[in-house]
């Protein structure tokens, strides 16, 4: 006796991916949202052209990220002694001990994992705006960006930062370069990137079948 029989998805479902609750599938009208009974988590929120939105708003993240590696972070003065430095140069700074690996771990959070982030949000999105098929391993892309989420760290950076050179403001002179102020705008626009995109309306474009 064979007891193996195919498992068919539920597209009549949705589960509540903070609390597991399911509930029948109803996809609200643009400008609605579905949220959920149980712990008010957001389950669906289409909007008209939000993947353009979310396009934009990445090529402008990944710009910000290129250009806050690189350019001044902060400028201190003690004195006549002057110095600038930025997140790069900090990082490759260190070059032994235990420090190269603190040094590489912050890089990845500040840096390397929002970047990936919003590359990956671009292979994703870039087809399935254009109604082409969805890129390949699109869906495994996806779930990537989604397990980096928690790991992509700008926005505690840049409020530490803030209140860590405040108080040392109080021996030297400090004053915030560039960088600084393009992690402030980088962050209020990663902020708007996770308002806008609706995970289940990319989920549910990426499992439709291709046209032929």
């Amino acid at each position: 006796m064979n007891d193996t029989h195919d498992i068919h998805p539920r597209l009549d479902l949705i589960i509540c991916p903070s609390c597991d609750a399911a509930f029948k599938l109803e996809k609200p009208a643009h400008g609605e949202r579905a949220v959920c009974r149980r712990c008010e988590t957001v389950l669906i929120t289409p909007r008209r052209k939000a993947g353009l939105q979310i396009i934009a708003v990445s090529l402008a993240v990944l710009i910000l990220i290129v250009a806050a590696a690189v350019f001044p972070f902060l400028s201190v003065q003690a004195g006549s002694v002057h110095n600038s430095v930025s997140i790069l140069e900090t990082a490759l700074a260190f070059q032994d001990g235990p420090l190269v690996i603190l040094s590489l771990t912050t890089l990845s959070l500040i840096i390397l994992i929002p970047m990936a982030r919003m590359i990956l949000s671009l292979y994703v999105l870039v087809p399935i705006v254009r109604d082409r098929p969805p890129a390949r391993h699109a869906a495994s892309a996806f779930r990537l960006s989604e397990a980096l989420r928690p790991w992509s760290m700008a926005e505690i950076f840049a409020i530490g930062c803030a209140v860590a050179l405040i108080k040392v403001g109080q021996l030297v002179d400090v004053s915030f370069g560039p960088a600084f102020w393009m992690f402030v705008v980088l962050v209020v626009l990663v902020v708007v990137q996770d308002t806008f995109i609706c995970r289940w309306s990319v989920w549910n474009a990426l499992n439709k079948p291709a046209k032929r």
